[in-house]
């Protein structure tokens, strides 16, 4: 990958529990393990953190619990090693975390974990969960509505399509050298990926949740004399995309702007069809708070074990990995993830 780190490991080393510990030290993790899966509503933490991270506050709004008692259990459940937390420019935002610290107790950390799977929130905290969703939705469409003009000058202060779309088509000719049927791009943003896609793909569809950067895409693709693409305004949950027949899907730096990005990972499987391959180019974790007015972001980056983590939990496989050099204070991850099956 000439001057790119390639990983295409699923894990490494470094990714290996630590040796045990000795009993004492065993003995005060499994008293934290078992209290902090002793109360019911650290239990629905728990289980509203099996799809995203969030805030301290729209914890509070979705459990109706104060301020204070979810600050007292989420320390309980941080003590526990089962969520971890990030700070997201002003805020803190937590989410569940998948591996024990230790193999000693690995087995109580994921017994804990698939209790909180088996509660099922009550139709108010699942209202109140969907409105924060959607609220953070509407903030990210409100943006590019009002923004997508000047989107693309923007998105170049951050990460250059020129940064990572070479990398991301690499990889893409390498899993698919044949090209496909169809090919679905989530967020085409102004169109650049798409000269890929339809060169390469019988069927191309763009998908945009913004008429305006819908719009510019489709105006971009038309100047290229691109052929056989159909622009779609909708989620990723439109009923007009089909269902198990995409030799792949493709979102580039587009996660860090969607409300729930684990979402997105369940509905790119149910697009796929076996064999197919799921290509996303993202921003890891930074600082860069500025970009969050700039550009629209919802998410400062994203943590490479979180898509790996929303992967594995929908049924996709490791592929290929590509992690370009670190540019005005943001570093890109390339991603592969495989819908297990024959083509």
């Amino acid at each position: 990958m000439d001057a790119h780190s390639c990983n295409v490991a699923a894990a490494d080393s470094s990714e290996s529990l630590p040796a045990t510990p000795g009993a004492p030290a065993i003995g005060a993790m499994v008293l934290q393990l078992c209290k902090a899966g002793a109360d019911n509503l650290r239990l629905q933490v728990l289980r509203v953190l099996s799809r995203d991270a969030y805030s301290v506050q729209e914890l509070c709004q979705i459990l109706d619990v104060r301020q204070s008692g979810m600050s007292h259990h989420l320390k309980i459940l941080a003590a526990a090693g089962l969520v971890v937390r990030r700070r997201e420019g002003n805020s803190l935002f937590y989410r569940r975390n998948w591996q024990a610290e230790h193999a000693s107790v690995a087995e109580l950390h994921t017994a804990v974990l698939n209790a909180a799977e088996q509660l099922v929130l009550d139709a108010g905290q699942q209202r109140q969960l969907e409105k924060v969703v959607a609220e953070r939705a509407e903030r990210s469409r409100a943006f590019f509505a009002e923004h997508a003009g000047e989107f693309g000058e923007q998105q170049e202060q951050m990460v250059a399509y020129s940064v990572y779309g070479p990398s991301c088509a690499e990889l893409l000719r390498a899993s698919q050298p044949e090209g496909g049927r169809l090919a679905v791009e989530i967020g085409p943003g102004e169109g650049d990926f798409l000269a890929e896609l339809a060169g390469r793909y019988a069927r191309v569809i763009a998908l945009d949740n913004s008429e305006p950067m819908l719009d510019k895409a489709r105006t971009a693709a038309a100047g290229k004399g691109l052929d056989g693409i159909e622009f779609v305004l909708g989620d990723s949950r439109s009923r007009r995309l089909p269902e198990g027949e995409a030799d792949c899907v493709v979102a580039n730096m587009v996660l860090h702007h969607v409300p729930s990005p684990s979402d997105i990972f369940n509905d790119v499987q149910r697009m796929l069809s076996p064999g197919g391959v799921f290509c996303l180019a993202e921003l890891c974790p930074h600082d860069q708070n500025w970009a969050r007015e700039a550009c629209g972001d919802l998410w400062l980056g994203i943590a490479q074990e979180e898509l790996s983590e929303w992967a594995l939990a929908c049924g996709l496989e490791e592929g290929p990995s590509v992690y370009l050099a670190q540019l005005n204070g943001f570093r890109v991850q390339v991603r592969q993830f495989i819908k297990p099956g024959k083509k």
